[in-house]
This record gives C-alpha cells, sequence and structure tokens, in this order.
C-alpha cells in the first residue's frame, strides 16, 4: 500500500512520455501514482523498484519525488518559514511545493526568515501539514545520564513550567523556570546540562555548567559587574531574587555562592548598600 509521507520503495508498474507510474509492489496500477518524467532514472523499466517520497501535489493529487524531504512522517525537524498568511505559513522542507503550517498549528509567534520545531501529520482532508505541537511526537527513553551536556531546540515556552526542549529533536525536555535565564523564544537552539531524569524519563534540564563550574562562572560575573560599575553594586543577602536576577542573571542561591567564594578569597566586601571590589 502506498504511504503518504513516507519514504518507500514503489514498483514501476507503467512508462508513460509524461513520466513512470508506480505502485506497490503486487498491486495494479489502478491506484498507480506519477513520478515526474524529470525524476524518472535513465532506462528505468516495467517491475523495476525507485525509492520515493509520496505527497500531494498543488492539485491535491499523490505524486513520488525521488526529492528527500527535510521532514517524514513520524520525525521533527527545524525548517525555515518563507511566507506567512492569514492562515498560516510556509516552510521550506525541500521539496517544489512549501510545506503548510496552519495557523492552529502555531505556537508563538512565527516570523518570515526563521526557523522552528514541527512535526508532520495528515490533516482531515488527507493532506500533509505542519504541526509545532510535537509534545505528543517525543520519545521519554533517552539514552542520556544525568551531568550529560546535549543539545535541543526549544518548542514552547510557559512561563508557569519553564522551557520545553525537543533534545537532539527527539526527546522530552525541560528548563524549569529556576534554570531559564536570559531571553529565548520558541525555535531556540540550546545547549543544556541533564540535571535530572525523572521517574517517566523525561529530561530536567539546566542550562548552566556543573556546580563548581557554576561558582567560578559566577563569581567572575560578580566581578566583570564591579568593575564596570566602579567597583560596587547594589546587591548583598538582601536584596530580592528578582533584583538579583535582573542584574546579574543568576538564582539567589548561586549569588549566595559565588559571593561565599569571593568573600573567602578577600576579593570583596559586603556592605549595607552592596557588594565593594576590595582588589
Amino acid at each position: 500500500m502506498i504511504e503518504l509521507g513516507k519514504i518507500q520503495q514503489l514498483e514501476v508498474v507503467r512508462v508513460t512520455p509524461v513520466g513512470v507510474y508506480l505502485n506497490s509492489k503486487g498491486e495494479n496500477d489502478s491506484d498507480a501514482i506519477l513520478l515526474p518524467n524529470n525524476q524518472v532514472p535513465q532506462g528505468i523499466a516495467i517491475g523495476a523498484t525507485i525509492e520515493v517520497f509520496v505527497y500531494k501535489d498543488s492539485e491535491d493529487r499523490l505524486i513520488a519525488t525521488v526529492k528527500k524531504p527535510k521532514l517524514t512522517l513520524g520525525e521533527l525537524a527545524l525548517l525555515r518559514v518563507v511566507d506567512t498568511t492569514s492562515i498560516g505559513a510556509f516552510l521550506d522542507w525541500g521539496l517544489d511545493k512549501d510545506l503548510f503550517l496552519p495557523f492552529r498549528e502555531q505556537r508563538g509567534k512565527v516570523t518570515k526568515g526563521d526557523q522552528y520545531l514541527v512535526g508532520l501529520y495528515i490533516d482531515k482532508s488527507e493532506r500533509l501539514c505542519a504541526t509545532m505541537n510535537v509534545y505528543d511526537l517525543l520519545s521519554n527513553n533517552s539514552p542520556y545520564k544525568v551531568y550529560e551536556r546535549v543539545r535541543g531546540t526549544i518548542y514552547s515556552i510557559n512561563y508557569e513550567f519553564g522551557a520545553f526542549v525537543a533534545v537532539d529533536n527527539k526527546y522530552h525536555g525541560l528548563i524549569p523556570n529556576k534554570e531559564l535565564y536570559g531571553n529565548y523564544s520558541e525555535g531556540d537552539r540550546v545547549e543544556v546540562r541533564i540535571k535530572k531524569i525523572r521517574p517517566d524519563g523525561k529530561l530536567e534540564l539546566s542550562l548552566r555548567d556543573n556546580a563548581r563550574n557554576e561558582i567560578e562562572g559566577d563569581a567572575q560575573k560578580i566581578m566583570n559587574r564591579l568593575a564596570s560599575n566602579g567597583g560596587s553594586i547594589p546587591l548583598n543577602d538582601k536584596s530580592a531574587p528578582e533584583q538579583i536576577k535582573q542584574e546579574l542573571g543568576i538564582s539567589k542561591a548561586a549569588f549566595k555562592r559565588a559571593v561565599g567564594r569571593l568573600l573567602k578569597e578577600g576579593a570583596i566586601q559586603i556592605t549595607d548598600k552592596g557588594i565593594v571590589r576590595m582588589w
């Protein structure tokens, strides 16, 4: 059976001036689909098999292509937006006909020229479309261990929970709000550390390094800010977490650890007004 949206081996059942018609092996040619002449390998004959991708042309007819799309059913891929309209966006997926991303399948603002992580699905009209609702397409069975560093794509941001990440564009991951520092948007690629593997297999992620390197990096942030601010900054143990995050981009707990190290080294002094550099 011919499968829409998948790469498959099909058999040549008929040769015509406009191309060859293909069907699954053993099937007759009544339901065969066209592989256009400009894509037919030279010397092809009836009975030969060709690896093709099956989609629909501009007239909604099933058609085959030897071109390899950037996305097939069951996969996720980062695709670039080539146009936006009132009903949705169109994505470059490596074929002549762009892939439609309906407005209802978008998450956040979709901008022409940007890339977004999408999956492929078949809509009610039996057409292939893209969706940014990729949660159900991700797996919990990752091969990773705690502390490993991995790459992923942010596909959704929820300000109550954090940033949802498709690790390697395959596995469930979340950067909790407490670990989310900086400005991020859907489609951003991130390098993260696996902080925890939950019982259900989903990954809890951090944008920060391991604890020792975090302290060193945070301490350097404080010293850099002191240097650029005339030797003092208006932060201390009584400062609100929001103020520390806005000023340094780190949590209050990380701030206290870094301050403790700098105090031990004699690099700073704490006053009622904030931190003062000693050297």
